[in-house]
């Protein structure tokens, strides 16, 4: 798009969020056009909860369906549109409703753990939910002689297994297919070719596991690490006194951390590490939505309501 009609489209946006009084949350992969139209960007937790305390009764959820389903489970009583439907996500695919059940019977005294990157039916048979910044913290919640069952990211589930030292988590055998695709070679490469670079690493990414226990300690190859969610990675970027980043996660955070810190340096770990469904989001997309309000995400009251239990308790713990 030509940068002329990117600034007609984005004041048009503008102009009909206030006039329809619609609030625009955009997560933090999202392109630039979309996060600098977005009234909040963030990571999908962060942004269902900015979505409960806002006043407007309408929010266009500028991120894939599991997120908007997240923030359409929290706020029962407001609208939630997405401007493509069709918009998915490789993770959440990765286990199906009788998959799950079917697990559960297997171990029917397993407590059984989800990554909010999950479908709404997926969290209401979820005892907890929880993110990557907080799962370490709900395993750890959970009495040490219950079975864990835990889904659907295997990385992320080594992970937590590996920090905790549970060594009775079962874990799901699904993958981010763009964290996935980030391998040790990428990262050692980029770190190589930067003079004193911190490794901010989202424990999603199959890289975690080899490079596991120097991570744990807190280095690697002579490198800071240090493994985060996507808010997480933001704030320490901002935090720290270090001017190059290797960055290991989906590229297009790189933007936000860019305008943030436009004194350091942003590297990915991988450039083909894009996710090609939250970039099916597009300025025309959005504009539709908002002209048409179309696209609702809406979640069966019985299914919300029991997804539900599962996220209040893990927010409880965090």
């Amino acid at each position: 798009m030509l940068v002329q009609q990117s600034s007609s489209l984005k004041e048009e946006i503008m102009r009909l969020k206030k006039e329809k009084d619609v609030v625009i949350l955009a997560h933090n992969y999202q392109i630039p056009d979309v996060q600098d139209i977005a009234d909040f960007t963030g990571d999908s937790l962060g942004l269902s909860r900015q979505a409960a305390k806002v006043p407007q009764k309408t929010i266009l959820f500028c991120g894939v369906h599991f997120m908007a389903e997240t923030a359409a489970i929290i706020s029962p009583e407001k609208r939630v549109l997405i401007p493509d439907l069709e918009a998915g996500c490789s993770l959440s695919d990765s286990i199906t409703i009788d998959e799950l059940r079917n697990w559960k019977k297997q171990h029917p005294n397993a407590i059984t753990v989800g990554y909010v990157n999950t479908t709404a039916e997926i969290k209401s048979e979820l005892d907890y939910c929880c993110t990557s910044a907080n799962a370490v913290n709900v395993v750890n919640a959970i009495p040490a002689d219950k079975e864990i069952l835990f889904l659907p990211d295997m990385f992320l589930g080594s992970y937590v297994a590996k920090v905790t030292g549970r060594k009775n988590m079962f874990i799901w055998a699904g993958e981010c297919h763009v964290h996935a695709g980030i391998k040790p070679e990428d990262i050692t490469d980029k770190l190589n070719s930067l003079k004193d670079a911190e490794f901010v690493i989202h424990p999603e990414c199959s890289c975690t596991t080899p490079m596991m226990y120097d991570a744990a300690s807190g280095s690697f190859d002579g490198n800071k690490v240090s493994i985060l969610s996507t808010e997480g990675m933001l704030n320490h970027v901002n935090n720290s006194k270090a001017k190059n980043f290797v960055v290991a996660t989906e590229t297009g955070i790189l933007y936000k951390m860019k305008q943030q810190n436009p004194d350091k340096n942003f590297i990915p770990a991988s450039e083909k590490a894009e996710c090609q469904y939250m970039k099916m989001i597009t300025l025309e997309k959005v504009y539709d939505a908002l002209v048409q309000e179309k696209n609702q995400v809406i979640v069966p009251k019985e299914i919300a309501d029991k997804a539900r239990t599962a996220i209040e308790r893990m927010l409880a713990i965090s």
